[in-house]
C-alpha cells in the first residue's frame, strides 16, 4: 500500500488515509491491519489526527508501559485533559495508579478465584441445559440461540441484579463500546437504542437495587469496611455491566464462528478435549472480540526511530497485534493445538481485562458442554456482523449441526 508521510520534529512517519471507524473498515478490518503493519511501527492516521499501532510487539509494549501511555486521560478519542467524559469515568478502564490499584485491588477480591469456583456449578448446569436444547435442533443460530442467551443467564444473577429490565444490558453495553469512537453514525444509533438503558443501568447499580450475596452487593460491602465511597461503589458496579455481558457474548460468538469457517478444528477438538483451553485461547486470538484502545503519551516518546510528541493520542490496535504474522505463524488460520496464550485480546499489564476469567469460564463452560452433543457443524447461512466503534460483534450465525446418537 502506497502511503504519505507526516513530519514530526526531525522525522516522516507514514500517514495513511484509513478511518478505522468507518463501516467498510469495521466491516472487514483484516486487509486493512495488514496494510498498517506494513506501514511500519508507528503511523499517523491523517482523519483523525492520531497515532496507530498495529504489530503485536508495539502494541504489548505500549499496554505495559502505562507511565508512558497513561489511560487516566481515555481510553476512547476523547482526550479527558481536553474534553468532558460522556460519562463519569471508568475508576478501572479509564484511571492511572494510584486510584487505579485501589480499585483494581478491591475489585480482584470480588471476583476472586474462589468466586469463580463457587459460580462454577450452577454455570456448568446452566450451560449443559441450554446446550441438550440446542443438540436437539438440526440448525440454530450461535448468536441469538446461544451467545447472547446464556451469558444473560448466569452472570446478571452473580452480580445480584434486579430480574426486571435485563434486555437493557447489551444495548448499554454496545453504547459504552461505540462511545470509545468517534461521534459518528453508530455512537449516534447505539445512544438512541439505548436510550431506556442508561438510566435503568444507572438505577440498577444503586445499593438498594441489588441482591444479597452477589458480586454487586459486595462492592457495595467494601464501603461499609471504608475502602471505598458509595459513588465509587455505583461506577465499579456498573464497570460490571459495561464489560460484562457484550464482550463474552462475542467472545463466544467469535468462537463458534472460527470453528465454522475451520469446521475440521471442531473435528480435532472432539477427537482431543484436552485442547479445550488452547482452542478458547486461540478463538480470543483470532477472532478478538476488542479491536481497539486507545492511549495518550504522557512525554515524547521514540517508536521505531520516529518521536511521537506528549499529549498524543494512540490507537492500538489490538486485534491487528493477534494476526501479526510476526509473532504468529499462519496467524490467519484458527488452530486448536497453537499455544495463543500471549495473545492481546484482553490487553496486556495493569489494565489487563479484570473480568477475563469470568469470560474464560463461560466460554470453557459452553464448549465443554456442546463438543459430547455436536459431531459436526457447518454455516447455515450468511454471517452479519454488529458494527461497533471498539468491537468484533456478530449479529447472526446461523449453523446446521449433525448431533451426537
Amino acid at each position: 500500500m502506497e502511503h504519505a508521510f507526516v513530519t514530526v520534529g526531525s522525522g516522516a512517519i507514514p500517514a495513511l488515509d484509513i478511518d478505522p471507524f468507518s463501516n467498510d473498515f469495521l466491516a472487514d478490518p483484516y486487509p486493512h491491519h495488514e496494510a498498517m503493519r506494513e506501514s511500519g511501527a508507528v503511523f499517523y492516521l491523517s482523519r483523525y489526527g492520531i497515532y496507530g499501532m498495529a504489530r503485536y510487539t508495539d502494541v504489548v509494549a505500549a499496554l505495559t508501559d502505562w507511565q508512558t501511555y497513561c489511560s487516566g486521560r481515555g481510553v476512547g478519542l476523547s482526550d479527558f485533559a481536553h474534553e468532558a467524559p460522556w460519562r463519569p469515568p471508568s475508576l478501572l478502564l479509564e484511571t492511572d495508579p494510584p486510584v487505579h490499584d485501589r480499585t483494581r485491588k478491591l475489585m480482584a477480591s470480588v471476583v476472586s478465584n474462589q468466586a469463580l469456583k463457587d459460580a462454577r456449578p450452577i454455570w456448568r448446569e446452566k450451560a449443559e441445559r441450554l446446550a441438550e436444547q440446542l443438540a436437539t435442533a438440526r440448525s440454530f443460530d450461535a448468536v441469538t440461540d446461544l451467545a447472547e442467551v446464556y451469558p444473560l443467564r448466569v452472570f446478571p444473577d452473580a452480580i445480584g441484579l434486579q430480574d426486571e429490565g435485563r434486555e437493557h444490558l447489551l444495548p448499554y453495553a454496545a453504547a459504552t463500546f461505540n462511545a470509545f469512537g468517534p461521534r459518528n453514525a453508530l455512537f449516534a444509533q447505539a445512544n438512541a437504542n439505548a436510550a431506556d438503558a442508561i438510566p435503568w443501568i444507572a438505577q440498577a447499580c444503586q445499593r438498594a437495587s441489588l441482591k444479597p450475596g452477589g458480586w454487586g452487593m459486595a462492592v457495595y460491602d467494601a464501603v461499609d469496611r471504608g475502602e471505598c465511597s458509595a459513588p465509587e461503589a455505583e461506577r465499579l458496579v456498573r464497570s460490571f455491566l459495561s464489560a460484562g455481558i457484550d464482550t463474552t457474548v462475542n467472545g463466544i460468538a467469535n468462537m463458534m464462528h472460527a470453528f465454522v469457517e475451520f469446521p475440521e478444528q471442531w473435528r480435532r477438538l472432539r477427537a482431543d478435549p484436552g485442547l479445550s483451553k488452547r482452542a478458547i485461547e486461540e478463538a480470543l486470538r483470532w477472532g478478538s472480540t476488542v479491536q481497539t484502545f486507545f492511549r495518550t503519551t504522557t512525554k515524547t516518546v521514540e517508536i521505531g526511530g520516529h518521536a511521537i510528541p506528549e499529549g498524543s493520542k494512540v490507537l492500538l490496535f489490538l486485534a491487528a497485534a493477534n494476526r501479526d504474522p510476526r509473532r504468529w505463524k499462519d496467524a490467519a488460520q484458527f488452530d486448536v493445538a497453537r499455544q495463543a496464550g500471549s495473545h492481546a485480546g484482553f490487553g496486556f499489564g495493569i489494565h489487563r481485562c479484570l473480568g477475563q476469567m469470568v469470560a474464560r469460564l463461560e466460554m470453557e463452560l459452553v464448549l465443554d458442554a456442546l463438543l459430547p452433543r455436536i459431531v459436526s457443524l457447518e454455516r447455515a447461512g450468511a454471517v452479519k456482523w454488529r458494527l461497533n466503534n471498539t468491537l468484533r460483534a456478530v449479529s447472526s450465525l446461523p449453523i446446521e449441526i449433525h448431533a451426537a446418537r
